[in-house]
């Protein structure tokens, strides 16, 4: 590992007991390793929105799929970007919801607009993008 490189930060001390909090509730070690998690993806963010050819990312829905047509609704709009979608993992919640989690590909603009078709879909209760990044300069 390269040496590291210390630096300060000022903040406001609510803000810094904020981040305490939440830091051990998600179980970090040290402050260092929650910030460096921090500035990774603002850059891939940065890195997603600035990218000039293909990128990754996976959407998570969860949907009732009791709602009239939404199965089918899902799946057409896979298939119409079937070159965009790698892979998908179907997953029994309940005997009301399922969850699709996608494997994407593509152009930025291309991802974000099959993240949103899918997630604004009639019986779809949540939605998330997440971008990937190969990461370059994030080690």
């Amino acid at each position: 590992m390269k040496k590291a490189v210390r630096f300060s930060v000022s903040i406001n001390p609510e803000l810094l007991k904020s981040f305490d909090e939440v830091i051990v509730e998600k179980g970090y070690r040290t402050r260092s390793k929650a910030i460096r998690d921090l500035i990774r993806s603002f850059i891939v963010e940065r890195e997603w929105e600035r990218a000039e050819g293909e990128v990754m990312g996976s959407l998570t829905i969860l949907y009732d799929h009791e709602v009239k047509g939404i199965v089918e609704r899902l799946i057409d709009i896979q298939h119409k970007w079937f070159r965009n979608v790698i892979s998908t993992m179907h997953i029994h919640i309940d005997e009301h919801n399922c969850m699709e989690i996608l494997a994407l590909r593509g152009l930025p603009n291309e991802i974000i607009e099959i993240s949103n078709e899918l997630i604004s879909c009639k019986g779809v209760k949540h939605g998330r993008l997440v971008m990937s990044s190969t990461g370059r300069g994030i080690t």
